[in-house]
C-alpha cells in the first residue's frame, strides 16, 4: 500500500499493488479483480472508495480513497 498524489484531479488517494510475482498467477490476478469489483460495489463510511484498477508496464494497482482511517494506518505503520 502506498500513499500518492492524483495530480489530474488534485487529490491523495492509496493504491494498493499487485507485486509482479503474484501478478504472473492468473488466478491471484483473477481474485485481484473480483475484491476490486466487490469494493467498488460497496458503499460504506468504513470501506475507501474504490477510483480504479490501473495496469501499466506489467504492473496492477488498486487506486483507492485515502481517508483518515487509512491515512493514519499508513502513518503508523509506514511513518
Amino acid at each position: 500500500m502506498y500513499r500518492a498524489r492524483d495530480t489530474k484531479l488534485n487529490r491523495d488517494v492509496a493504491i494498493k499493488v499487485l507485486l509482479p510475482a503474484v501478478a504472473n498467477d492468473a488466478d491471484r490476478l483473477a481474485r485481484f479483480n473480483r475484491v476490486a469489483q466487490v469494493l467498488a460495489s460497496l458503499n460504506h463510511p468504513n470501506i475507501a472508495h474504490i477510483h480504479g484498477l490501473e495496469e501499466s508496464g506489467g504492473v496492477t494497482a488498486l487506486v483507492m480513497e485515502r481517508g483518515r482511517a487509512l491515512a493514519a494506518a499508513l502513518c503508523r505503520d509506514w511513518g
